[in-house]
């Protein structure tokens, strides 16, 4: 999600309505119905409840290229802090790289 988009997520007034009229058709569908068939009843618009209210700012999401952005952001940044340790290990290698040839050539 993007930053700004938490502090927009609220609950709106028409689906807080529906979840209270679904609630008050689950519950009243016990009072009028055979147990069964009420659960029934009960599940479909408790599921269907929970679809809408998971659902209701399913379009409000980053986007590939906005998320693949800001993850070669954080790539770069590391790649930049990690710059004097791999400078470090490129001196090491190279220091074994000259004692390694330094052998071999008074070796021979």
């Amino acid at each position: 999600m993007t930053e700004g988009s938490q502090s927009t997520r609220r609950f709106s007034p028409v689906l807080g309505g529906v979840v209270v009229v679904g609630l008050a058709v689950a519950v009243g569908s016990f009072l009028v119905l055979d147990p069964v068939l009420a659960a029934f009843v009960a599940i479909v618009v408790v599921v269907g409840l929970a679809m809408a209210v998971l659902a209701r700012d399913w379009d409000r999401h980053e986007s590939f290229e906005e998320r693949e952005l800001l993850r070669a952001q954080r790539r770069k940044e590391k790649w930049e802090r990690n710059a004097g340790a791999r400078a470090k290990d490129r001196a090491r290698w190279e220091a074994h790289q000259a004692r390694k040839a330094a052998r071999e050539s008074s070796a021979d």
